[in-house]
């Protein structure tokens, strides 16, 4: 399956050994091999770097786990195709322009028949590739445009009702575990993936880590995928898989959490709505 990634600290910081291991998912010690991506907050905008190959071994993502820019908010993928031919339109993250904001989102699972859901229904936004995921984003953009009409950002709690909604009408369709940012905060929903120990999909899809980092890069901070410059930091985690040993904690089946500046913000979970779940506080 695909290997989902998120990072939202307090201050500026570098993807350092989370990226690396992110990485290595995709290639020889993983089946995700299908290309792989990275967007880094800058602001309101987005330096995005995205590969249709297999990130294991990528000269790339050496680079950026070096020389990569120091950022408060970074969503990464790496993909297993299992829609669409293995090429640039169809990697992830898809970034797209909304309200003076750049938006970001990655998804892991598949979603058969959103063609022709009518709740996911497209607008002014189209699919550049062959994707359900980038399918899935331009459906939520739609949904999104009126709420982005202002000069600010609208309210969390808008936001968060729509995103629960949205996950939802993903969770009828199939896995939809999706990583989601509009430069003014980061939203996380974890569902269910390929567990191998049962051998079929289960949550959690995805799991979260917090840690408070002192200053001058001391070991244990690398050690747990950042490079922490001067000051410190909180540092908060989302991803597919714990990528070290601390004491991940996963999202339960159907948990929707925003996140800004490393800080837990708000979280809603799942309750059974006519035999469908759907979020709610």
């Amino acid at each position: 399956m695909c290997e989902l990634l998120a990072l939202s600290t307090s201050g500026p910081t570098r993807l350092t050994f989370s990226l690396h291991t992110l990485a290595s998912r995709g290639g020889a010690t993983g089946s995700s091999r299908d290309g792989w991506g990275v967007a880094f907050y800058q602001g309101e905008d987005v330096a995005l770097f995205r590969e249709p190959l297999a990130a294991g071994g990528s000269p790339l993502v050496s680079f950026l786990e070096t020389q990569g820019p120091s950022t408060q908010l970074a969503i990464s993928h790496i993909r297993h195709a299992t829609r669409g031919e293995v090429s640039f339109p169809n990697t992830q993250p898809f970034v797209r322009e909304l309200g003076g904001r750049t938006h970001v989102f990655a998804h892991n699972g598949d979603l058969p028949g959103i063609e022709n859901c009518e709740t996911l229904t497209l607008g002014a936004y189209r699919p550049v590739g062959q994707t359900d995921s980038e399918q899935a984003f331009c459906a939520l953009l739609e949904r999104l445009r009126p709420l982005w009409n202002g000069a600010d950002p609208p309210s969390l709690d808008a936001r968060l009702s729509l995103l629960a909604s949205f996950a939802a009408d993903l969770r009828a369709l199939g896995p939809a575990n999706f990583l989601y940012a509009d430069g003014d905060t980061l939203f996380a929903h974890g569902h269910k993936r390929l567990q191998p120990d049962i051998g079929h999909a289960g949550p959690p899809g995805l799991w979260m880590l917090q840690r408070h980092c002192p200053p001058e890069e001391p070991a244990t901070a690398r050690e747990a995928g950042v490079a922490i410059v001067q000051e410190e930091r909180v540092v908060l985690f989302i991803a597919s898989v714990p990528l070290t040993d601390e004491a991940w904690q996963p999202l339960a089946e159907g948990e929707l959490v925003a996140v800004r500046q490393g800080a837990l913000l708000a979280t809603r979970g799942a309750v059974m709505v006519a035999g469908t779940p759907s979020a709610t506080k």
